[in-house]
C-alpha cells in the first residue's frame, strides 16, 4: 500500500513542476550584457519568473540598443555607435573556452602566453593611463585598447565579448584597471 501512494505523490509533484515552467530572468549588474560581459562566477544571481507576454524580440532589443548606446564627443556629435560594433573572429585555435586573456595576448604579443589565459594575471603588469595598445583588466575579463572615443569610452579589441565572438566595439573603462603589458614580465 505504501509504494503506490508514494508513487502517486511523486507523479503529482513532478507533473505540477513541469506545468509551472516559465522563462526566468536572471538579475545581474546592469552594466553586464553582450557588449560588456561580466564574469559573475563569484557572486550569487537571483532568478525570478517573468510572464511570457513581457518577453521582447531580439530585433526590437537590437534596435533599442542601436538608438540608446551612442558615444558622443564634447560637441554632442555622435562618434561611434554600438551598431557599428563588428565581429572580427571567434575563439582562436589553441585558446581555452574562456579566451579573453588568450585573445588579448595574441593581439598584444602575437602569440599565446599560457600564464595570461587567466584574466586576473593581467593585473600583475604595471598600472598606466589609458592609451592605444594598453590593456583594460579586471578579474574575469580583459580587452585591448585601440582608439579613444571620448570620456572613458574606447574602441576595444574584445576577445570573448559575448556569444564566443571577438569584437571591435566601444567599451567603457569603468571597473577596469589599465595595465601596460610591455612594462614588465608576468611571473
Amino acid at each position: 500500500m505504501f509504494k503506490p501512494v508514494l508513487s502517486a505523490c511523486l507523479i503529482v509533484a513532478f507533473s505540477s513542476v513541469a506545468s509551472e515552467a516559465r522563462p526566468y530572468r536572471i538579475h545581474q549588474a546592469p552594466e553586464c550584457n553582450v557588449t560588456m560581459p561580466c564574469d559573475l562566477s563569484y557572486s550569487q544571481t537571483r532568478r525570478e519568473r517573468i510572464p511570457r507576454s513581457s518577453l521582447i524580440s531580439r530585433s526590437s532589443l537590437q534596435a533599442y540598443r542601436a538608438t540608446q548606446l551612442t558615444v558622443t564627443d564634447a560637441g554632442g556629435a555622435a562618434t561611434a555607435s554600438i551598431a557599428e560594433a563588428r565581429i572580427v573572429g571567434s575563439r582562436p585555435a589553441g585558446c581555452p573556452s574562456s579566451f579573453c586573456g588568450c585573445g588579448a595576448a595574441l593581439r598584444v604579443f602575437g602569440r599565446i602566453v599560457p600564464e595570461l589565459n587567466h584574466a586576473a594575471n593581467w593585473l600583475r603588469f604595471p598600472r598606466t593611463s589609458p592609451a592605444p595598445g594598453m590593456v583594460a583588466a579586471r578579474r574575469g575579463h580583459v580587452f585591448v585598447l585601440e582608439q579613444h572615443l571620448g570620456g572613458d569610452t574606447w574602441l576595444a579589441y574584445d576577445a570573448n565579448s559575448g556569444g564566443h565572438a571577438t569584437r571591435m566595439h566601444a567599451r567603457s573603462l569603468r571597473g577596469y584597471t589599465i595595465v601596460n603589458p610591455r612594462g614588465g614580465s608576468v611571473t
